[in-house]
């Protein structure tokens, strides 16, 4: 956490959010073994309602407009999330985007629309229905269905791949304009090539591999090292392609970075985060990535009635994801590669003592492949175009 007071006499600024997730229903139809709202630490889902209310959804709105009418913001991005936002079914997604949308857009800012889905809801109708609104949509897939079913799997223990992809096969193919991309979280016994090659079918614009949600006091399952090794073995892959397949998040960012960049993710390089997660019951929460540290690691005490988004700003936990490299470890303000590392997933660094000053607990992945993408660079550079 910050000491927000001695960030400002140091001349430190917050900066406005520009992207607000709402957790729309609070519990999901799936039971990853790996999910980072109910499998860890963090049990706030317990407490909150199913479904997040009308007048819930018209105060969140009525709050973003405000911020964005304070920072003069000409549009926000506004995220649909859960458990599984499309539990709300086609009419409730309707609802709640339309509203959002009125209040957001009278007040002069235009919001652009998201729904992350674990993609086995994606009918017909939910389609017409996302589209009907403007909402584009990412879906959580782990690649083949041996690697997607090992993890993804129903409340009786069932495999959820064949309903996913027969979602995302409609998504791709008769709603191409609404895709946003592909979620994939990295398990690193499975083959990363065959797991990219098999995402790749839908065509997806992007595809976000995420490292597993861990911390000094919860380690990664896989041994250290081991998802740097899998992500070069990606980057060579899709590096290497005779053409561009998709972009790859994660690369992209790492590889612009280390040609002298600043990354878009506040996850990598020193990005400011400018993400806020308001909660079913209002509740403004960090990122869920801190929900493997310890029960209500999230949660702020601030909540959309009595508080509004400038409130969040100077929030310790707020103001630490804009901090910079203020409030990093020494070992990470020594290290070369800060610029592009930048100190790893803000939730990562946490250590049993309660802190985040400390290095992610990937730091030796990260560091392997940002060298690996330099060593290819310099290859590049030395090759005939």
């Amino acid at each position: 956490m910050a000491d927000v007071e001695a960030l400002l006499e140091q001349g430190w600024r917050p900066v406005p959010l520009r992207q607000f997730v709402l957790k729309i229903r609070s519990r999901c139809n799936l039971a990853c073994d790996y999910c980072i709202i109910y499998e860890h630490a963090d049990q706030t889902w317990r407490r909150q309602p199913r479904v997040m209310s009308t007048e819930t959804v018209r105060q969140t709105a009525r709050r973003i407009a405000e911020h964005a009418a304070r920072h003069a913001l000409p549009h926000v991005r506004i995220v649909l999330h859960g458990g599984e936002p499309l539990l709300a079914g086609p009419m409730g997604i309707g609802r709640i985007v339309g509203a959002l949308r009125e209040i957001v857009e009278d007040a002069g800012t235009e919001a652009e629309f998201t729904v992350q889905t674990n993609g086995t809801l994606l009918s017909p109708r939910m389609l017409h229905t996302l589209a009907e609104h403007g909402v584009r949509v990412g879906v959580s897939v782990d690649g083949d269905r041996q690697a997607h079913d090992a993890h993804r799997r129903t409340s009786s223990g069932g495999g959820s791949y064949d309903r996913v992809m027969a979602g995302l096969h409609r998504l791709s193919d008769q709603f191409p304009q609404l895709y946003a991309g592909l979620l994939c979280t990295i398990d690193p016994t499975r083959d990363p090539v065959a797991v990219y090659e098999s995402l790749l079918p839908t065509r997806p614009p992007l595809i976000d591999f995420l490292l597993p949600h861990a911390h000094w006091g919860a380690r990664p399952p896989g041994p250290s090292g081991a998802y740097g090794t899998w992500l070069a073995a990606v980057f060579d892959r899709w590096a290497g392609a005779p053409r561009k397949e998709t972009s790859v998040r994660l690369l992209d960012e790492l590889l612009h970075a280390v040609l002298g960049g600043r990354s878009r993710l506040d996850w990598v390089g020193l990005t400011r985060s400018v993400s806020a997660f308001v909660e079913a019951d209002g509740g403004i929460h960090q990122n869920d990535a801190l929900r493997t540290g310890h029960d209500g690691a999230s949660a702020t005490g601030l909540d959309v009635f009595r508080h509004s988004f400038d409130d969040v700003l100077l929030h310790p936990g707020f103001a630490a994801r804009q901090s910079g490299r203020r409030l990093l470890a020494e070992q990470c303000l020594n290290c070369a590669e800060l610029s592009v590392c930048g100190g790893g997933e803000y939730g990562h660094r946490y250590g049993p003592d309660g802190g985040y000053r400390r290095p992610t607990v990937y730091c030796a992945d990260l560091l392997l492949l940002i060298r690996h993408i330099r060593r290819w660079v310099a290859g590049s550079a030395g090759r005939p175009q």
